[in-house]
Order: C-alpha cells, then structure tokens, then sequence
C-alpha cells in the first residue's frame, strides 16, 4: 500500500497550478508556452492519464466552475465542497491568475476573455501524445464515464462521434453512466464492435436482475513497463433511479462495497502490484469508499465533475488510498505517476495538465475527425437563436442562468406557474454578448427522454418532490446521495436547510407572495421525465420549446435567479 512523505508530496503535485509554479506566473503574464504548459517532471515506473465527465464536448468550451458547492455534515469545508475565494486561498491560488480562471467561477466573465476556451479533444489528443512520448510504455489512459453524451452531435450519432474519438485518443479502459441512457442494446453494440481488442468497458457493479451475473468485465490486468496493475470499473451506483429504468431493465446497480472488496482482493492474489479504481461514484462517495476497502492505491473518480489539483489521501484499515478528481468538459488531462517498488507503491506525483486552447496545436487525425463528423450538421448547429446580454451558466447547487432561462421559457410557453427543470451538472457556459445557437442549447439539453410535461401538482407533492431532490444532494452520508444538484425552481419560492433532517429542509413554499396551499392544485412544468408512462405520452422535446422561445425573445437580458433562501449556511466555504 501507499507509504510516503505525504506532505512534500501533495505540496509538489501542484507546484505548476499555485503561486510558486510556473504557470500560474507565466500565465498571468501572458507568456505561457505549449512546454510551460505540459511541464511535469516524470517520477516512477508507471503513469496514468485520467479524464472524465467529457459529456460529447468535441470542441473547446467555457466552463464556469460553480460558486455554490456546500459540504454537509463531515464533508463541510472538505474537497471537493470549496468555492472560489476559499478553493484559491487552500491551494495557495493567485486570483485572476490562469488556475483561477480554471478551477473556480471568480471574475469567470472577465477572465475568459483574457485566458480563453478550454478543452476540444484535438488539444487534449495532442497533450495525450505528447505524454505517451515522453513516457513509453509506462502510460495508460482512463476514462471515468459520460462521455457519450451532452451534445447535439453525440445525441444524434448515439455517442458515435465519442466513440471514435475515444479509438483516436487512446483510450484503454472506461467505466459509464450517462452512457446507459442510449439504452443497453447501443452499449453492447458499442462493446462488442467498436471497443473489442480495443478498449475495456468495466463496471464491477453491473449485474443481471434475474440472477445477479456480471454484465461487464468487473476488472481488466496489464502489465505496464514490467508492472502488474488492475483497473476496477465502477459504474454510477443509482442509474437507474437518477434516468428511466427503461433504458437498462434488466440490469442492478449499486455501490456494492463489499463485492468491491471481493474483487480488489482478487486481483491481489492474481498478483497486481498496483490497484487503480476507475470510479463514476462522485468524490463524496469515493472518500467513504476510500476509508472502508482495503488494498486500493488509488480511485480516479469522476460523476461531480470536481477539478481538484491535488489527491484526497484516505486512510483504511489496509493503508492508505488516493482519491482524485479530473473535472469536465476536457478541461483537465490528470496524469498521476506512481513509483512502484517491491510489489506495493512507493511514492507518487500528481498534476491536473489544463487544456487551454488558444496555446495547444490541434492533434490533426482528431481535428480531422471533429470536422467530418460535425459537418452534417454544420448548418443546424449554427442555427442563431438569440444573443444573451448576461452571462449564462448551469453548474451551482441551486441555479443557474442558463437554468433559468429554461425555466423561463417553461413557464411562458406552457402558461405554467411554476417550472421544475433537474439539476444536470453538464452544460456549457456562454459569455455576455455571444449568439445563443442550436449547439449552445443542446449542450443544455442533449438528451435521450427530453420531454416536456405539464402536470396538475398538490402543493403536498410539490413539498415532496423538493424534499426528496434536496436529500439525494444533502443526506450526510454520501451512500446516499444520487447525484446532481438541486432541481432547479421557477416561480415558487421557498427556504432550504441543508443541515436539517430529511423531510424538514425545505420550507415557507410560497407562491406571488402567497403560502402554498398543501391541497391546492398547481399548474407545474418540467422536463425529462423517467416514468415509463411519460416516455408512451410523448411530447415536445425541451430544445424544440426553447428554440421557439429564444426567437420569440431574440435578445436574453441577464437573468436573475430564483434561488431559495438558505439557512444554516454561514461561514460555509462552499458558499461564495
């Protein structure tokens, strides 16, 4: 297991993203060069390349990080629960530096302008090559999951643009979430065509409903440079509660911890030196995991979309268990380096490699894939639909401009009083002034059951609804959390306690200034329904709404947000 000096090594995995490193001084001059960039002094035998979270983003992107990200209960105050002035001020961050504008949502507006796109698969493909030259066969790839979706091209391809790309970059093993949404028949055809001989799809959390088989390969072993290393899959435990069941019904989830346990032993006695789990679980969930098995060197976690510069160092009772996080949108290329002596890891040496565009040349057979499969579409992506005068955003516990825009548009095409619209944590950023295209709003949107509703709601099970959304984010024990943020709320106003018990945070729900009624009736839209009766109903996609709203306006004035009023929040560092 893990023994090291812990602190100089933590201090020395972000010396190139805090005040002392190079990028940040450079950066914030205006000097960065493409080797200034990728600069990470190689250390031990065996390196790997995380991303996760892609969510079908081809091109390079903004990305506001959010400023509301509270930590409950032990989490309060802990990675990944810190926003903008207090994130800066624990990794020793510079404001309006390079890593600044990359890691947190302060003065984001701003320094997009001077710091520019980040991500596109061409610059991370070439970042990938560069790494894989320098260090040989020491490399393998990993991608965390939800690749295959977020975007109008990986909609309309059914993930095949990702997929192929992922065949470009590299990829040697991937474990899913949103990937299951395409249903189980595309992700079997994906894993039977596409991938085999290529790319291991793993997920050790997978079962059959009918007898409890795996579905997926649990595990896959390599030996790289002469090192025996097991890559663990770990799927999103709650697929399917969080999507429609009818997309995998035949299929169980969960976090199962102790099959977990079964298998990192295993590959144990199989011999595997170093013990890597590829995780969807989210980072709150990887850190409990991290304290209960034994014998994991490491989990590259991905689902909540955290860019953390440096790894969690967990304890358990069979040592100790890095816990990483590689943010989104390809943001970040997360290369860990580990040193492997006498059959267990020595030391270790972490960086998060930001793709800035604007300074990465495009790796030609990916750009040269980007352009084939976006121009069919060309036209219809292009498509300019208003021009927003405000910044326009989703990620943040609560809101986001970009969300209530939605909500807006919900309720004045529905003639709706209120408008549910679910916390999806993917969705690109756009900045004051920009067009608001087709693209833009798929990347909002791009999904599989995008169906807009319109229902009859008692005031009772407008409670229920928020009170149950409110403790799959803030039920102190991560086992419990189901990912997203809040569902986001428009028209209606209330108080959220996320402290409080289940069942008593949310309260004084009103309505235009009126309590409301718990067995009154309101007229609520929404979108994204998992029932199975909403998917026979049918209905308008919510990008085909949009769209028609967004002409009709023509110019989106900044939009203000319906946010709840919180209580028992002071002093919370993951509340800006």
């Amino acid at each position: 297991m893990i023994t090291r000096r812990e602190m100089l090594q933590v201090g020395a995995a972000t010396a190139a993203l805090t005040a002392g490193g190079s990028l940040t001084r450079a950066f914030a001059q205006q000097q960065l060069t493409q080797a200034e960039l990728l600069k990470f002094d190689a250390l031990g035998n065996v390196t790997l390349l995380h991303v996760a979270d892609i969510h079908g983003q081809l091109m390079p992107v903004y990305f506001r990080e959010p400023s509301v990200n509270l930590g409950v209960g032990e989490a309060r105050g802990q990675l990944p629960h810190l926003t903008e002035g207090d994130f800066l001020k624990r990794f020793g961050i510079p404001e309006k530096s390079a890593a600044a504008y990359a890691m947190t949502s302060e003065d984001f507006a701003s320094l997009a302008k001077s710091y520019g796109r980040i991500g596109g698969l061409d610059r991370l493909a070439t970042v990938v090559k560069q790494t894989r030259a320098e260090r040989g066969d020491k490399v393998l790839l990993l991608d965390g999951g939800d690749s295959w979706q977020g975007s109008a091209t990986a909609l309309w391809t059914k993930g095949q643009d990702m997929i192929d790309a992922s065949k470009l970059l590299g990829v040697d093993a991937m474990t899913a979430h949103w990937e299951f949404t395409l249903g189980a028949d595309r992700v079997k055809q994906v894993i039977e065509s596409d991938f085999k001989g290529r790319i291991e799809f793993l997920a050790q959390n997978v079962r059959t409903a009918d007898f409890g088989d795996p579905v997926f390969a649990p595990y896959m072993m390599r030996e790289q440079n002469g090192v025996p290393i097991a890559i663990v899959g770990q799927a999103f435990p709650y697929t399917p509660i969080a999507h429609p069941r009818y997309f995998v019904p035949d299929w169980t989830f969960g976090i199962r911890e102790q099959e977990l346990q079964q298998v990192v032993d295993e590959v144990r006695r199989k011999g595997a030196h170093v013990v890597v789990l590829l995780s969807h679980n989210g980072m709150d969930v990887d850190l409990k995991l991290a304290s209960r098995v034994r014998g994991i060197d490491a989990i590259l976690g991905g689902h909540t979309h955290d860019g953390v510069p440096r790894p969690s160092i967990v304890a358990n009772a069979g040592g100790k268990t890095l816990v990483t996080n590689a943010g989104c949108n390809g943001k970040f290329l997360a290369v860990l380096d580990l040193d492997v002596r006498n059959r267990s890891v020595a030391d270790f040496r972490y960086k998060l490699l930001p793709i800035f565009a604007n300074l990465l040349p495009a790796r030609r057979d990916m750009a040269t894939h980007i352009s084939k499969v976006r121009e069919p579409y060309q036209q219809r992506l292009q498509e300019k639909l208003a021009v927003t005068e405000g910044l326009l955003y989703r990620r943040g516990n609560f809101n986001g401009s970009f969300d209530q825009l939605i909500l807006d548009g919900l309720m004045a095409e529905k003639n709706a009083e209120i408008a549910f619209s679910p916390g999806f944590r993917w969705g690109t950023t756009l900045l004051p002034g920009q067009a608001i295209t087709l693209e833009q709003l798929m990347n909002q949107t791009a999904i599989t059951y995008p169906y807009v509703t319109a229902n009859e709601l008692s005031g009772e099970t407008i409670k229920i609804i928020l009170e149950d959304v409110a403790d799959n984010l803030f039920n102190p024990d991560p086992y419990y959390q189901q990912g997203g943020d809040m569902v986001r709320v428009g028209g209606l106003q209330y108080t959220c306690d996320p402290a409080a018990a289940m069942g008593s945070r949310i309260s004084d729900l009103k309505l235009k200034g009126a309590p409301l009624q718990a067995d009154k009736r309101y007229k609520v839209a929404g979108w994204a329904p998992v029932s199975e009766e909403a998917r026979l109903a049918g209905g308008e996609p919510i990008w085909e709404l949009m769209a028609r709203y967004l002409r009709g306006q023509k110019t989106i004035m900044p939009r203000t947000l319906n946010v709840p009023r919180l209580v028992g929040v002071g002093g919370n560092p993951g509340l800006a």
